[in-house]
């Protein structure tokens, strides 16, 4: 079974929101921030279990680019510098299907690590589904 095909996505600069509605008849809304602090890259993911990096400090985040990676992923450039994450149309659909719950584990995480989120630099942080 595949993961739904994008059939468009829109890039709402001023409330820093990627929208990305599926064949699936699914729209999702992420947060430049979520997609920051969830990007696959190494640099986020690490080479193995156990060597994510908790990212701190992205809650003003927001994107610069998006460019198409053959025709099944985009690379997000975000206005931090981070550009090494490519995002494929099945990694977009579980990260929407599941944001919520991402999301939480980002806070939970956040939380143990002592570290408290600065939500007046950002409106809407949270992850949505539309």
């Amino acid at each position: 079974m595949t993961s739904p095909w994008p059939v468009d996505i829109k890039l709402h600069r001023v409330s820093r929101v990627l929208e990305v509605r599926f064949d699936s008849e699914e729209t999702f809304r992420f947060s430049a921030e979520f997609l920051r602090v969830h990007s696959p890259s190494a640099e986020v993911k690490g080479h193995g279990p156990g060597q994510e990096v908790l990212q701190l400090g992205k809650e003003g985040v927001n994107i610069d680019a998006i460019n198409p990676v053959g025709n099944y992923a985009v690379q997000i450039s975000f206005d931090d510098g981070h550009n090494t994450g490519l995002y494929s149309w099945a990694t977009l659909y579980d990260f929407g299907k599941h944001q919520g719950e991402y999301w939480q584990k980002y806070l939970d995480l956040l939380a143990r690590a002592g570290h408290v989120r600065n939500v007046g630099a950002t409106e809407g942080a949270a992850p949505s589904r539309g």
